[in-house]
């Protein structure tokens, strides 16, 4: 089993700036993408940003320039930082990581996800 916790969710005000940060446990052998997903009042879970362990990162439009993923392999750990907030922005954010686990010699794939963190952006 996997587990990853988020942290980092708060009040800032429009134009500032948060940094989320999600880390792995577990019997992890590989992790091969950690990603961000938001969900805003209204909408479906969007995807926002994503990293592999080879370092490329894709990026949705709307945080396109305004947030960054980055991750520490050897902690196990994926950040986002988000600059120049909207009030739009306000929402539930979650960590996704997906990779391999193994216990003794057996591999599994695994796919997590974290419980969600709160980012509210005041006008």
């Amino acid at each position: 089993q996997v587990q990853l916790v988020e942290s980092g969710g708060g009040l800032v005000q429009a134009g500032g700036s948060l940094t989320l940060s999600c880390t792995a446990s577990g019997s992890i052998f590989s992790i091969k993408n950690m990603g961000w997903f938001r969900q805003t009042p209204g909408k479906e879970r969007e995807f926002l940003a994503s990293t592999t362990t080879f370092g490329s990162t894709d990026y949705a439009d709307s945080v396109k320039g305004r947030f960054t993923i980055s991750r520490d392999i050897a902690q196990n750990t994926v950040f986002l930082q988000m600059n120049s907030l909207r009030p739009e922005d306000t929402g539930v954010y979650w960590c996704n990581m997906k990779g391999d686990t193994k216990v003794g010699q057996q591999f599994n794939d695994f796919d997590a996800w974290g419980l969600g963190t709160m980012v509210t952006v005041s006008s």
